[in-house]
């Protein structure tokens, strides 16, 4: 595919893209391509003063297949430019089938992007001289054509690479057979020959599956950090890194929900280091090939670690920009088995931040994307996403069970342990866009989730008490913009 080839696709996807925005379940404020199917973060990198996301994308149809790498930049984590197609398969036949997932570094001045060509899965190696606006395979390609002498393995791909003195060392995700997931280490002077060292990792099918995909290891606060993707989660492995040798001592789900997969992260020039994942649909392929779109990136977060060496998230703060008209409640109370609307919000692009206080008997928390009026319903003739905080057992959950009206839509409930016990305290940060639902919960945990409203009045938002006592010590929530149609550059 020509330049001029890829910049026409990128413009028909562009024109097409407001009218795909009608659609209610296609979200406003987040990262996804302006048309057609996208799936894993890749190559997710800072480098001249832009933030990079690349991402699988079907620039084709609105489902898996023909992997290309899609590309946005930014300035801000909020804004993003669509650029032409960064990496397109073959004709060259070690990546023919398809532009798996990798990463992106610098190696001498020179950005790179390393990433897995399929049938077999092989990892290779483009440069950019442009500022990463366009990309050359490397000629040595593939630059690890062969696995390990010895292993009997699963899979082997997904590059993730990081530098430490003089060395390059890379992890790729695999799984050995009978035993379970893997991340095999190897190392390179120059990106190009590499060496096989040992797995730097590996657990058993009953733990963590058979395979894992999307490795990402780093350094957190005095930590480091093993990510991957596995049984549809991203499981994390947090633990002491020395001499080439890691020994996890804490394994946790990095996100309670059943929409976060295939996560990639970036050091940014503030020392953050900031992570994205692929949200899928949670509808079936025809429900895709009419909608023209699927798939969504989850909002940028900080991975960082707190003072107890427990892991901490929270979403970056350049997201403030998008915040709109606001409603402020403060020393709200509620008890016993009690719903309270709150008056005049409504919206299905909300940010919500609330504080609250209650006791040991309480399920309690917040009814969104609530159908308008549903007091003077029957008690199932609307529709309403439930985030339920559980605070004797200190977990929370968002239950979908009624989400939506449409009899093919998912039914579940989702969540977990948001970590160390808060005395009855709980701080929510709640990103509604449409169809995606991203909740924060004290700086420990997130879920990440997918629902989808019939009804285009299920906007308001509630507060809920299901026995206990109930304190709303302060309740913020916010209008957020659009960011179609914005370039930051």
């Amino acid at each position: 595919m020509t330049e001029g080839q890829r910049a026409r696709l990128l413009a028909d996807m562009l024109e097409r893209q407001s009218q795909l925005d009608r659609d209610p379940h296609r979200p406003q404020y987040h990262l996804l391509p302006p048309a057609n199917w996208a799936n894993d973060p890749n190559g997710t990198i800072q480098h001249g003063g832009e933030y990079h996301v690349f991402y699988q994308h079907n620039p084709f149809e609105p489902w898996w297949g023909a992997m290309h790498w899609g590309h946005v930049v930014s300035r801000d984590l909020v804004h993003w430019e669509h650029l032409p197609i960064a990496l397109v398969p073959g004709p060259e036949a070690y990546d023919k089938d398809g532009i798996w997932s990798g990463c992106a570094v610098v190696h001498e001045g020179a950005p790179s992007i390393l990433y897995t060509g399929v049938q077999p899965e092989v990892q290779c190696l483009a440069t950019s001289d442009d500022n990463m606006r366009t990309w050359r395979k490397h000629p040595w390609n593939p630059i690890i054509g062969q696995r390990p002498p010895r292993l009997s393995l699963t899979g082997f791909r997904d590059p993730f690479a990081w530098r430490e003195g003089e060395e390059w060392y890379l992890v790729i995700g695999s799984g050995i057979c009978d035993v379970g997931g893997a991340a095999l280490l190897y190392r390179s002077s120059d990106l190009r020959a590499w060496e096989y060292l040992h797995p730097l990792h590996v657990s058993s099918v009953a733990e963590t599956g058979k395979m894992w995909e999307c490795p990402n290891f780093f350094s957190v606060g005095g930590k480091h950090l093993l990510a991957v993707s596995t049984l549809g989660k991203v499981v994390c492995f947090l633990g002491e890194y020395s001499e080439l040798r890691f020994m996890p001592e804490r394994q946790s789900d990095m996100d309670l929900g059943n929409c976060f997969y295939a996560s990639n992260c970036l050091l940014d020039d503030k020392g953050r280091r900031i992570m994205w994942g692929w949200a899928p649909e949670k509808y079936d392929v025809e429900a895709k090939k009419a909608s023209g779109w699927a798939g969504v990136l989850t909002l940028p977060r900080e991975v960082f670690l707190h003072p107890d060496d427990t892991l901490g998230i929270r979403p970056v703060p350049e997201l403030r920009v998008l915040r709109g008209r606001h409603w402020h409640f403060a020393n709200l109370c509620l008890s016993g088995y009690s719903v309270e609307v709150l008056p005049d919000v409504a919206g299905d692009q909300l940010e919500i931040a609330a504080e609250l206080q209650a006791d040991g008997d309480a399920q309690c928390g917040l009814s969104v994307r609530r159908t308008l009026p549903m007091a003077s319903r029957s008690a199932r003739a609307g529709e309403e996403t439930l985030i339920v905080w559980n605070v004797a057992e200190n977990t929370l959950c968002v239950d979908a069970n009624r989400s939506s009206l449409d009899p093919k839509a998912a039914k579940f409930v989702v969540g977990g342990s948001i970590g160390a016990h808060g005395a009855g305290l709980l701080q929510l940060r709640v990103f509604l866009d449409r169809s995606i639902v991203e909740v924060f919960a004290n700086e420990r945990a997130v879920l990440t989730t997918r629902v989808y409203p019939a009804c285009r009045n299920s906007l308001s938002v509630a507060l809920l008490a299901r026995g206990g006592r109930l304190r709303v010590r302060a309740l913020d929530v916010w209008e957020m913009k659009s960011i179609r149609g914005e370039q930051c550059l």
